[in-house]
């Protein structure tokens, strides 16, 4: 089984990561089996955040009577030192624990130093020496800032957006952790459900030695494949290779990664799955895109008022009312029959 250490931390985990996100979704019956499964199986870095409604819980009810074999990775959207510890405070609550291994500022559109009057790293330095929190850490999606954190030397971790569509300036963040003894944590290793061949995915992930992936996970047989990727690895051979090439050039570019920042909308359009249907028609069954159901959230489209605001928090700067309207024309053409999928 292959591990990963983070950096400097000493964490050493097998390299498969459990991202809790997607438990907020399920029961706290099937969240439970879901994380017992995957601690039975060797799986023991849990990532969560405060923002994932009731993750934390979920975790601290299956795993706190082994919590000390296990690292739980948590983070704050905090924007004051006040708020940090309110919740620093419910995390520990909610997770049945006196400390979290690694606590991450949540994707903060600038990075937190000493001194930046936010009073943000300074809480989290204060954390860590009553020893509630034994790393810090950093997660983001705009590279600059993921630049900035690793340069400032004041993160032991990074979570970032890392899949197989990485590009050139986006795979240098993993040598730049590399230099500065930073762990490197993967989210969205699937782009977001774009990529739908996990063994590709996971046989990526094994050509760069320093990168934890942590799994979105939310059901028993998603699980079960990245647990089967630890006892028989995916080898990147000369196929694989050639379908992550063929993956590339098909969806490389200025595409939505469904990372849902940008969102609420002002007239209800579900912006990070609508401004994305052109790549997930063509690969995931075109009939489950084409429902009434699709039809009425793609049609919304048309009520876009191009306010900007989806714009201006996009992490990844894309234009995305255009990006939008692009996806509605796409959309009309395929329903009419104009396009094929």
């Amino acid at each position: 089984m292959l591990t990963v250490t983070l950096g400097s931390t000493g964490i050493t985990v097998p390299k498969n990561g459990f991202g809790a996100l997607p438990i907020q979704r399920v029961s706290e019956e099937y969240a439970g089996m879901l994380l017992r499964k995957a601690y039975d199986n060797g799986i023991r870095y849990f990532d969560t955040a405060r923002a994932y409604s009731d993750s934390e819980k979920k975790i601290g009810l299956a795993l706190s009577d082994v919590r000390n074999d296990i690292f739980i990775a948590t983070k704050t959207m905090a924007k004051t030192a006040e708020d940090f510890w309110k919740d620093l405070e419910t995390s520990l609550s909610l997770l049945k624990t006196d400390y979290i291994d690694v606590y991450q500022f949540h994707n903060p559109p600038f990075c937190p130093k000493p001194g930046d009057g936010t009073g943000l790293y300074e809480a989290a330095l204060e954390a860590k020496d009553q020893g509630k929190i034994r790393h810090i850490g950093i997660t983001n999606h705009r590279l600059h800032i993921a630049e900035e954190a690793i340069e400032s030397g004041l993160y032991e971790t990074l979570q970032f957006p890392f899949s197989y569509l990485a590009t050139e300036r986006e795979l240098r963040l993993v040598e730049m952790c590399r230099e500065y003894k930073m762990g490197f944590i993967a989210m969205k290793a699937l782009a977001g459900g774009l990529l739908n061949h996990a063994d590709l995915c996971y046989a990526f992930m094994c050509e760069h030695d320093i990168v934890l992936p942590i799994w979105g996970v939310q059901r028993e047989r998603e699980l079960d494949e990245f647990l089967s990727f630890a006892v028989d690895q995916p080898e990147m051979n000369e196929e694989r290779k050639a379908a992550i090439a063929k993956d590339r050039e098909e969806l490389m570019g200025d595409f939505c990664r469904g990372c849902g920042y940008c969102m609420p909308c002002a007239v209800g359009i579900q912006i990070n799955d609508c401004a994305r249907m052109r790549q997930m028609i063509r690969r995931a069954p075109s009939a489950n895109w084409l429902t009434p159901e699709w039809q009425e959230k793609m049609l919304r489209i048309d009520d876009c008022i191009r306010c900007g605001k989806c714009k201006s928090k996009c992490p990844y700067g894309l234009d995305t009312p255009n990006l939008l309207l692009e996806n509605l024309i796409d959309y009309k053409k395929i329903l009419s029959g104009e396009i094929k999928v």
